[in-house]
């Protein structure tokens, strides 16, 4: 396995909706397992899930643990030589994952990377 990612979600739906859109289309190259670990959301996200995506591995918590606690969940979990922790509200683009990827096999030495982020109006995130 290249890649595990993680997004935890709390009542947002819609977002979480096209983060995995665009999480599908990044890992169709890549051998790659999507999590998702719902903090008890109240807005039918887990039925989105289970429907729309059903390769995704859904932990649903009865109560909402917290940002920290529901990524260590998963992280017990994945498999994945790399962890990417991704908040439900972000878009990736087609080849962010490969890139990723390519430069971590060619830089040994690192430990992390970061993208360039974009706002919704195309403009660089500081």
């Amino acid at each position: 396995m290249d890649l595990s990612v993680i997004i935890v979600s709390y009542n947002v739906k819609y977002f979480l909706e096209q983060c995995l859109l665009s999480v599908r289309k990044a890992s169709e190259s890549i051998d790659c397992e999507i999590f998702v670990v719902d903090n008890n959301s109240a807005d039918e996200s887990c039925s989105m899930v289970k429907s729309e995506f059903p390769e995704i591995k859904l932990i649903i918590n009865p109560t909402n643990r917290g940002f920290s606690a529901a990524n260590n969940q998963a992280l017990k979990l994945a498999t994945g030589r790399f962890i990417l922790i991704l908040n439900p509200d972000t878009i990736v683009e087609e080849d962010t994952f490969c890139k990723c990827i390519s430069f971590m096999e060619n830089h040994p030495d690192a430990g992390a990377v970061g993208v360039r982020m974009i706002d919704g109006k195309g403009r660089t995130v500081q």
